[in-house]
C-alpha cells in the first residue's frame, strides 16, 4: 500500500502529525540545544533522539537543524515547528496540573507589573470574592510590561498606548501622575509652592520599566520646565520601593494616582501640589490572540474600573 493510499485512511490529527514521540523529543533537542541532553532528559539514547528527529525531516521534508561542528541550531522552519510544539505542549502541562491538582476551570491567570498588582488589584480583592465567588484567580507579576505569549496567561494590564499586535486592547482608564509624600515629612518640610521648589527638597525616584513610565525629569518636561539636575535622596529600580520610601517620610515621589488611591484615600499619603501632569498612555487589558473575550473578562474590566471599591 503506498504512502498516498496510508494517508487517506489516516483520518483525523494522525494523518497530519504522523508522531507524538518524535515532536515531544524534537522539542526538548531544540529546548536544550542538544542531542545528548535531550536524550538525558527524556531516558533514551541519543541514536534514537537523533532517529526521531531524522523521521521529522523526512516526514517534513525539510531540515529542522543546522548540524554545526560542537553546537545545533534552529533553522528557519525548525524555529517556526519549535514555536507551535512548544506553545501546545505548555498548555497541555498546564491542563494536566490542573486536572490532577483539581484545580477548577474556572481559574484565571491574570498578568501585570509587581506594582499594579500591589497597589490596584490586591486592595480590591475582596470586592472581587463578592462578585465571582468561585473564581480562583492567579496573579504573575513581572517587573516591565507583560508578555501574553506565556500559554498560561488569560489576561494581562499593560501601561501604554493600546496598540499591541499580540491581543485584544480593553481600556480601562486614564492615569494623572503629581507629587505626594507621608503626613510625617510634610510635619518637617514646607510644602513646595511653585516648580522651583522641588528643586530644593529630597526627590524618590523610580526607574523607566514601562513604555511611558514618568520620572522627574520627564514630569517637569512635560509642565515646561527643563530639569536636568534635580536633587535625588534616592532612585529604585521598583515603584514599589518608591513607594515605600515614600510611606516612611524618606522624601518626595511621583504619585500614579490609579495605583495610589487607597493610600491617599487612607491619609497614609497626601498630595501636596496642584501640579499635575497627564500622560498620554493609559492603562489597557489586554486579551492574547486566540482567546475569546468571556463575560468573566468583562467582569474583571468591571472591577478593575470600579473606584467605589475603595470609597471606605
Amino acid at each position: 500500500m503506498g504512502s498516498e493510499e496510508t494517508s487517506k485512511k489516516v483520518k483525523g490529527y494522525r494523518r497530519l502529525i504522523p508522531s507524538m514521540t518524535a515532536l515531544m523529543e524534537f522539542e526538548a533537542v531544540a529546548r536544550l540545544s542538544s542531542f545528548t541532553l535531550a536524550a538525558q532528559e527524556l531516558g533514551v539514547t541519543q541514536a534514537a533522539v537523533s532517529k526521531q528527529v531524522k523521521y521529522l525531516e523526512e516526514t517534513l521534508g525539510t531540515r529542522l537543524f543546522h548540524r554545526l561542528h560542537r553546537a545545533i541550531k534552529l533553522t528557519s522552519e525548525g524555529y517556526v515547528l519549535y514555536s507551535v510544539v512548544a506553545e501546545s505542549m505548555q498548555r497541555m502541562a498546564n491542563v494536566f496540573d490542573k486536572i490532577s491538582e483539581g484545580i477548577p476551570e474556572q481559574e484565571l491567570v491574570l498578568a501585570c507589573t509587581a506594582a499594579f498588582s500591589h497597589l490596584r488589584i490586591l486592595p480590591r480583592l475582596a470586592a472581587l470574592r463578592l462578585s465571582q465567588p468561585k473564581l480562583q484567580l492567579r496573579l504573575i507579576t513581572q517587573v516591565h510590561n507583560p508578555d501574553v505569549h506565556r500559554q498560561d496567561v488569560d489576561i494581562a494590564v499593560r501601561f501604554g498606548n493600546g496598540k499591541w499586535e499580540d491581543g485584544t486592547a480593553i481600556f480601562l482608564f486614564d492615569e494623572e501622575v503629581f507629587p505626594v509624600c507621608s503626613p510625617a515629612w510634610l510635619t518637617t518640610h514646607p510644602a513646595p509652592l511653585s516648580v522651583d521648589d522641588f528643586l530644593h527638597i529630597d526627590l524618590i525616584d523610580s526607574d523607566t520599566t514601562l513604555e511611558g513610565w514618568m520620572t522627574w525629569n520627564s514630569w517637569f518636561k512635560e509642565l515646561g520646565e527643563s530639569r536636568p539636575k534635580v536633587n535625588y535622596c534616592l532612585r529604585c529600580s521598583s515603584y514599589n520601593d518608591t513607594v515605600q520610601a515614600a510611606l516612611q517620610g524618606y522624601g518626595v515621589a511621583l504619585g500614579w494616582n490609579r495605583l495610589l488611591r487607597p493610600l491617599l484615600l487612607s491619609g497614609e499619603l497626601v498630595r501636596i501640589t496642584d501640579y499635575a501632569v497627564k500622560p498620554k498612555d493609559a492603562y489597557y487589558l489586554i486579551v492574547p490572540n486566540g482567546r475569546e473575550i468571556t463575560p468573566l473578562v468583562h467582569a474583571i474590566v468591571d472591577w478593575l474600573r470600579d473606584e467605589s471599591l475603595l470609597s471606605h
